[in-house]
């Protein structure tokens, strides 16, 4: 089956992360099925839609590669692909279900509403139990209190029956007749609504398949009623798990950065983002946890969606992204790494194959380009760190002797940088003729070198190390 499938956002405010979740579900199936995905913006907010947020939601879906095949930007046989533009279309629809009694003008004030919810709610009943007084009014007697100028929403006739479906992740859904009133489906401003826009785009645009967050699942009940008034054929719903906080609760800013765009000024690989949310709420066949989308597109099947809702946890997204920076060639990790240096950094004053081996030396060790500069003071920073161990051990003999014996051979040396020969020969040097074994060598050789007594490799640490760096550094002791 070739599935056509669509992600629907509004352009409200930046995409965010849940939202770069579902488009990549429906770009995984479209590809799965060999199929369709389309992008279709909702603009019907008029106050809160934003062309700038449209254009950066694009920007980011192309940025984590989830290409469209169409929407407003590339077209398509099915357009207009964003909702302000297909208004035409909605009121044709509207006048329709008017005309067959299955919609009606309803001339309720908003003092009356809040009357009869006020009152509903007294007799413990639902708050739309009165919202459907005008639902059996005369057409005539409708049509001169509209030529009156009488203000009116449109709203759909509830056929009052229980609906039942089967979503792909949730399995059998009932509504009972009495969830819903007579909804409104065009308000007073003469703008469609969502439930009615969703429905006729999704029908008109042959979607065989709608993927959206849990939150939805409410929505579906209108979206039902009203596939049956036009007669047309629903499409399959999976209603995929919500992301969660820490505490459970839907995931929002209180929880830290909820948009894709601020993952991409933080240097997140989009990889390791797709990677990631991926697996919150869907898992692989083999039990992967690393893969890219490519390596999944033939296989995605939302059969295996997880009901439970996800846990949004950024240490783990950190560690992704650790994983596919180690995946990065030496070019791409080269380009990766040092985005967030300033351009004066000294690291950008040293060779190619310099920082080729820097890079790859730190590349096991890093998850985020943000802490690049801190490992680099392993090498560049002339600063000791202060901590009880750096005490003790800069008060040894040992390390006095040390110090003096690499002050010696370092005035040695010509060259910018000493090789891993060098380093070699002064460890084996400092062991073997001046005594100096185990801890008081390891610890006092790395704080002489390196003014730290923790850190990485030094035989790779020290050929990094410029040598102006180590003679500072040493006659500082």
């Amino acid at each position: 089956m070739n599935a056509r499938v669509r992600f629907a956002p509004s352009p409200t405010g930046y995409l965010h992360i849940g939202g770069a979740r579902t488009a990549m579900y429906c770009h995984l199936y479209a590809k799965a099925t060999g199929g369709s995905y389309v992008l279709r913006i909702e603009d019907t907010d008029q106050q809160r839609s934003k062309k700038e947020y449209e254009e950066a939601m694009i920007d980011d879906l192309k940025w984590l590669g989830l290409t469209h095949q169409e929407g407003p930007d590339v077209g398509g046989d099915f357009g207009p692909y964003r909702q302000s533009e297909r208004m035409d279309i909605y009121n044709e629809l509207i006048d329709q279900l008017v005309k067959e009694g299955k919609a009606y003008p309803c001339f309720l004030t908003q003092e009356e509403l809040e009357q009869l919810t006020e009152k509903a709610t007294s007799e413990k009943i639902a708050p739309h139990a009165y919202h459907g007084k005008y639902r059996d009014l005369d057409a005539n007697e409708a049509a001169e209190k509209i030529k009156a100028g009488t203000e009116y929403v449109i709203r759909f006739k509830n056929p009052q029956k229980t609906y039942t479906f089967n979503d792909i992740v949730r399995g059998e859904v009932s509504f009972g007749p009495d969830m819903v009133g007579d909804f409104v489906i065009k308000r007073s401003n003469g703008m469609p609504v969502y439930n009615f826009c969703c429905v006729v785009d999704d029908w008109k645009m042959q979607m065989t398949h709608v993927i959206r967050a849990e939150e939805h699942l409410p929505n579906t009940l209108r979206q039902l009623m009203l596939y049956e008034a036009f007669g047309a054929k629903a499409p399959e719903f999976a209603h995929c798990s919500l992301l969660v906080g820490s505490d459970r609760q839907k995931l929002s800013k209180r929880h830290g950065a909820t948009s894709v765009r601020q993952y991409r000024d933080q240097h997140y690989l989009p990889q390791a983002l797709n990677n990631y949310l991926c697996l919150l709420g869907w898992s692989h066949p083999e039990e992967k946890d690393i893969f890219s989308l490519d390596e999944i597109s033939d296989i995605f099947d939302l059969n295996r969606f997880n009901k439970a809702p996800a846990l949004y946890d950024i240490e783990k997204l950190n560690h992704f992204n650790g994983e596919h920076l180690r995946a990065l060639s030496e070019d791409e990790l080269l380009a990766y790494l040092p985005c967030e240096l300033a351009c004066d950094h000294d690291f950008f004053k040293q060779s190619k194959e310099w920082q080729q081996t820097c890079v790859n030396f730190y590349r096991e060790k890093i998850q985020l380009p943000s802490e690049f500069e801190n490992f680099l003071k392993d090498i560049f920073s002339l600063e000791a760190v202060e901590t009880e161990e750096v005490k003790e051990v800069s008060s040894w003999e040992t390390t006095s002797q040390i110090a003096e014996y690499l002050k010696a051979e370092i005035a040695k040396i010509d060259a910018d940088f000493v090789t891993g020969d060098d380093f070699t020969n002064w460890q084996n040097h400092l062991k073997k003729e001046m005594k100096i074994k185990g801890k008081p060598l390891f610890k006092g050789i790395r704080f002489a070198l390196t003014s730290r007594t923790e850190g990485p490799d030094l035989k790779v640490l020290v050929p990094l190390t410029p040598v102006s760096i180590i003679k500072e550094r040493l006659g500082k002791l």
